[in-house]
This record gives C-alpha cells, sequence and structure tokens, in this order.
C-alpha cells in the first residue's frame, strides 16, 4: 500500500546480454505503492505476456479491493466499524482475515493489521509525509484503547469488532498474499521458472535458464546491496527498513514500522531480512515475518523460532549485523564481511 524504496534489488547486470539465447520475458507496473516487477525465463514473448498481464491484474485488483484510506471494500469495513455496525464481506475478504487473525496471534501481536488507526495518526497513510510528531493526547488514546485485529468477530461472512478504533491496514500482508496468488497464476499458464518482485517481496519459481535467481538486500544506510544470495524454487524474501518510508523531526528517524506497544516508530532497528523456504503460503509468510521481528529487536530469536522462520539478517541501530546459522550459509557479502557481525544459533 505504501509508496517505498525497494528492500530488495534484482540483480540484472548483464543478466540481458547473457540470456539472448534464452529469453527473459520482463514486465513491470506501479502497484501497491510500489514497482511491481514479473520475470519469466525459458519461454517466448508471445507465451510470457499474457501470463504476466494476468499476474499484474491481479496484483491491480488486490490493491483496489485492500486500499486501507481510499474508496475499497476494505475501507468500506472500517467505516462500519467505526460505527460500530456489522458488515457482511466476501468470500476472500473473510479468509483473509481469519488468515491474518492467526498470523497476528502467532506473532504475539507484533504484526497487526489493526493499527490502522495507529498509522494513520503517525501521517503514514499518504504519499507525501508530514514531517510532523502526532498529538501526544491522541496516542495516549489509542495506547488506552489498544485495538487489535484480535478485536475482531468474524462469523461465516459477517465481521464486527468489540471496539470502534479498529481499523485494518493490510500494508504489511497484502504483498504476500500477491506473491502466493502470482506464483499460482504462472503455474497455471505453464510458467515454471520467473521471478516476482512487488516491491522488495521477492518470490522465486524455477530458475534463470538453469541459473539460480540471485537477489540482492539493500543496505539500509548506503546505496546497492549489503549482500547477496540465490533463490530455490519456491523461495520468498522480504525485508523491512527504516528507510522506506520515513520523515526526520529536529534529526530524528520516524519509520512508519510501528510498535503496537508502544505506539511509536521503532528505533532499534534499521533493516531486517527473512528468507522463507518452500511451504504453503511462503510469500505471506514473507511479507508478515518481518515486520514482528524488526518490532522484537534482539528478542528476535525467538520469535522467529515461535514462527517457524530459520532465516533470518538484521541490522541494529548502530549498523551491527545480527545473522542467524542457516542465513550466513546463504549470503554472499558484497566486499568483506562486516566486522560487526554476530550469527545467532
Amino acid at each position: 500500500m505504501h509508496a517505498s524504496r525497494l528492500g530488495l534489488l534484482i540483480l540484472l547486470v548483464g543478466l540481458l546480454a547473457a540470456c539472448r539465447p534464452a529469453p527473459l520475458y520482463h514486465q513491470e507496473a506501479f502497484v501497491f505503492g510500489t514497482r511491481v516487477e514479473v520475470l519469466i525465463a525459458g519461454l517466448p514473448e508471445t507465451a510470457a505476456r499474457p501470463a504476466a498481464a494476468a499476474v499484474l491484474r491481479e496484483f491491480d485488483r488486490l490493491h483496489r479491493s485492500y486500499h486501507a484510506w481510499q474508496p475499497s471494500e476494505l475501507s468500506e469495513l472500517n467505516a462500519a466499524l467505526a460505527a460500530g455496525r456489522p458488515q457482511v464481506v466476501t468470500a476472500e475478504m473473510a479468509a483473509l482475515l481469519a488468515d491474518a487473525q492467526r498470523l497476528a496471534l502467532a506473532s504475539e501481536q507484533l504484526f497487526d493489521p489493526g493499527i490502522g488507526r495507529l498509522v494513520s495518526l503517525w501521517g503514514f497513510h499518504a504519499d507525501e509525509l508530514p514531517a510532523l510528531l502526532p498529538d501526544a493526547g491522541a496516542i495516549a488514546a489509542w495506547r488506552a484503547a489498544r485495538p487489535s485485529i484480535a478485536d475482531l468477530q468474524v462469523d461465516g461472512f459477517s465481521v464486527a469488532s468489540r471496539k470502534r478504533d479498529v481499523a485494518l491496514d493490510f500494508g504489511g500482508y497484502l504483498k504476500g498474499v500477491a506473491l502466493d496468488r502470482a506464483a499460482a497464476i504462472l503455474k497455471a499458464q505453464g510458467v515454471n521458472n520467473a521471478l516476482l518482485n512487488i516491491g522488495g517481496n521477492v518470490m522465486a519459481l524455477g530458475s534463470r535458464n538453469g541459473q539460480p535467481w540471485r537477489v540482492g538486500i539493500q543496505h539500509p544506510r548506503q546505496p546497492g546491496p549489503l549482500a547477496t544470495l540465490e533463490l530455490d524454487d519456491g523461495e520468498a524474501i522480504g525485508t523491512s527498513g527504516d528507510y522506506q518510508r520515513y520523515f526526520e523531526v529536529d534529526g530524528r528517524r520516524y519509520c512508519h514500522v510501528l510498535d503496537p506497544r508502544s505506539a511509536w516508530p521503532v528505533a532499534h532497528t534499521q533493516a531486517l531480512s527473512v528468507l522463507i523456504t518452500p511451504r504453503a503460503a511462503a510469500g505471506t509468510l514473507s511479507d508478515v515475518a518481518s515486520k514482528p521481528l524488526f518490532i522484537a529487536g534482539g528478542d528476535w530469536p525467538r520469535l522467529a523460532r515461535r514462527l517457524q522462520v530459520e532465516h533470518v539478517l538484521r541490522v541494529d541501530e548502530q549498523g551491527h549485523l545480527q545473522v542467524s546459522n542457516a542465513m550466513q550459509r546463504r549470503l554472499t557479502y558484497v566486499g568483506a564481511q562486516p566486522a560487526a557481525l554476530e550469527i545467532v544459533p
């Protein structure tokens, strides 16, 4: 939902020239407030073009259906919740709400799409950020109410809330859902080798003409990648960073990743990346998991185990790296391996 700099870099240097004999079809668009890309390998353009177009149509449909503050099915639901009345939703939305509630519970509510009102208080429901701190009284009132997606009651297709302050924002969830939808669409159309990129949330299918797809993890304070890695078939990677959407007041950075416990932006982490190995809904988990681990700070290893995420790279507020053993084995650092590096069992 939010415009952002890409958290991941697809490494295409020399790619087109190297792959002339085996075609690589590339189509992109601007959806979810960010640049999205579909790369399809090994098929002629006549077969790749309609498959990529079908993916982009689904991205656009999801974006329009679940936009948090422009007119959409989601904004209609938010209006009903604010008015204290139940709302009948589509089967798709009911399923998404149930899934998001499950993931929120697993993350100890650090991932919580029910904090849309807090996102709005901080000004992140806008293309241009205000560079202005929110009213302290409004933040205190939100903390006292502490609305959460857990307050939703989903009964079939009827949705109600125990608290009128609940407002849904799928900004940290929908891109991952879209990756999984895209993978299913491509496979249904006979595409077995592709790379999908939604603003830095990436999923790989198959290979790039016999070679693994390689991506880079953006350095949070320097141009270019901090490290690169190869993705196997069905793997997905996602990054949350304080450099994607933020504003500064009096020299302090306020990023769009909000801690529901304090109601303030996270300041102790610059970036956190997760790699999700092949499993059902790997794309969704790649989008979701990076947020609660980013918020958890030094407690991320415990929460990662709870979420069954083994591959994690964290850059703290000082620029020091913490890397899980499994992730360390997959990374190739750009330049020398960072000196301030802690490998976490």
